[in-house]
């Protein structure tokens, strides 16, 4: 089994909060993880319809079965529960008793800031990073631009890694990649959709969905997304809202740090997962994507996609950004360290080219910080210091 970065964060938790919450999109392994981490726990599914509707229509009995720790997995599916929940770790502050998981972060967050804010701590858990399939340490951020990780390079194709994507699933079993991301998104659609949003035109939904993914790092557009796919602004706002919070896309802030230079304030869109990205693109193989005219877009949404799980599967908030001004100056993304910035640019080229580095250079010398700590993350297998930029392998890469 595969071990997963989050797993001494959740432990440390579970000894200080008497609920530990774990959200993240369905498929990502969290039923797995804290099962793991959690062994001697009872496991509940409140998927199981008749522990749902024992919890939905009799919730202090359906608590009151449990004398030790338990999992509820899927536990928005009740949603009645958290309140009752709030009662019984108030009487009781035990630490560790209750592990909550779900795959709606839109809707298990809502019922956790109503009824257990201050009471559980919450994880965020997304599928495989590269790291975790190699057997890597979690990286230390800080030193991101400063030093080059000493790893064996994988011998694995980019294309084939990014097409593939990183659902545990794909990688347990050896399934098809498309077939199971098909099957994956269909089923996303039905079902989580639904629940989170009234969504009357499945058809309609769908292609905002593609829509959204043929604009993978690029500015979110909203009036341009809902014309483009025949809905009201409203309706785009709330579409995108349910990929949001179902882990299918993030979207990525702009940073504000002004250097003299009027700046782009709108968020840049980005899909969290490089196969499922690759497959509403209707890309067919890993080879159709190494000359796709969306090549650079899905490997920055692979780079960004590594530096959040590096943040959420450590338990933290990721602190990352992108940097453009009005003149179309641009950083790929900026990590946030609170006493420096560090700039990373995201080239999908398997050669360096000296204009990789333009951005970085151009952001040094507006911001006055010719010596910070810069990264460049390429498609190629060597890694070095190059012109004061730590320069990255993709397979090295966090």
């Amino acid at each position: 089994m595969i071990r997963r970065h989050l797993e001494p964060a959740l432990a440390a938790s579970a000894k200080k909060y008497p609920i530990v919450t774990v959200t993240g999109p369905r498929q990502s392994g969290k039923t797995t993880i804290v099962r793991k981490v959690f062994r001697n726990y009872r496991y509940v599914s409140l998927e199981n319809p008749d522990e749902r509707n024992f919890a939905l229509e009799d919730p202090r009995g359906f608590l009151k079965q449990f004398s030790g720790g338990v999992i509820l997995d899927e536990a928005q599916r009740a949603p009645d529960l958290f309140s009752y929940l709030q009662g019984i770790v108030d009487e009781d502050k035990r630490a560790g008793r209750f592990v909550l998981t779900g795959s709606q972060n839109f809707l298990l967050l809502d019922r956790v800031s109503q009824s257990l804010a201050g009471r559980t701590s919450v994880f965020h858990l997304l599928p495989f990073s590269r790291s975790e399939l190699a057997g890597h340490k979690l990286a230390d951020l800080a030193r991101v631009g400063r030093t080059i990780p000493n790893r064996r390079a994988s011998k694995e194709d980019l294309f084939a890694a990014l097409y593939a994507g990183f659902y545990p699933r794909i990688h347990d079993t050896g399934v098809a990649p498309q077939e199971w991301l098909r099957n994956y998104y269909q089923t996303y659609v039905e079902r989580d959709v639904r629940q989170i949003v009234n969504v009357g035109d499945i058809e309609a939904f769908g292609r905002f969905t593609r829509l959204c993914a043929g604009r993978c790092g690029q500015l979110l557009n909203l009036a341009s997304l809902g014309a483009d796919c025949g809905v009201s602004h409203a309706t785009a706002g709330r579409w995108l809202s349910a990929l949001e919070a179902s882990f299918i896309v993030y979207l990525l802030r702009p940073h504000h740090g002004n250097f003299g230079k009027r700046l782009i304030k709108s968020p840049k869109l980005y899909f969290l997962d490089t196969g499922l990205l690759c497959y509403l693109l209707r890309i067919r193989s890993a080879d159709e994507l190494r000359t796709h005219s969306a090549r650079g877009a899905v490997f920055e949404a692979f780079v960004l996609s590594e530096v959040l799980k590096s943040y959420l599967h450590r338990g933290a908030e990721p602190d990352v950004y992108f940097w453009r001004d009005s003149s179309g100056h641009e950083v790929d993304f900026l990590l946030d360290h609170g006493n420096s910035l560090v700039p990373i640019e995201a080239k999908s080229g398997e050669t360096v080219a000296g204009d990789f580095f333009k951005g970085i250079e151009y952001w040094r010398s507006l911001a006055g910080q010719n010596e910070t700590a810069a990264a460049l993350v390429y498609g190629g297998s060597a890694s070095a210091m190059r012109k004061g930029v730590a320069v990255y392998s993709w397979n090295a890469w966090l």
